[in-house]
């Protein structure tokens, strides 16, 4: 459930904290990679993901409107044509994470990076 690469970003934020200060350009780096990437995952990549869901729900839509319309045997041309269209593969719908899936990764990242000593 929680996303991997939140809890990664998150605990790479609080050991360059621990480690550096918390005025230091490698924690300001840091930082700003961590919000980069927990937007990344559940903004942007959360979007493309509802947007495979209504895309492939269109191509079924338009693949089970056009068995139905069709009738009698298509020409070559019609096959070729419909060649693509009637592919089984669909686009990958679980890109992205929930606000609760980044939200859990950030704290499990948080957990682990203050409870491992620093060297």
């Amino acid at each position: 459930m929680p996303s991997s690469h939140s809890a990664l970003v998150c605990s790479m934020t609080v050991g360059m904290a621990r480690k550096t200060g918390l005025g230091s350009p490698e924690f300001a780096l840091a930082f700003l990679i961590a919000a980069v990437v927990m937007y990344d995952a559940m903004g942007v990549r959360r979007a493309a993901g509802e947007h495979a869901k209504v895309l492939n729900q269109i191509v079924s839509f338009f693949n089970k409107d056009s068995q139905v319309i069709q009738s009698g045997k298509p020409s070559k041309r019609e096959k070729d044509a419909e060649a693509p269209a009637s592919s089984d593969k669909q686009l990958k719908e679980f890109l992205g994470h929930t606000p609760l899936e980044v939200l859990a990764g950030a704290l499990l990242g948080i957990l682990i990076a203050m409870t491992v000593p620093i060297f």
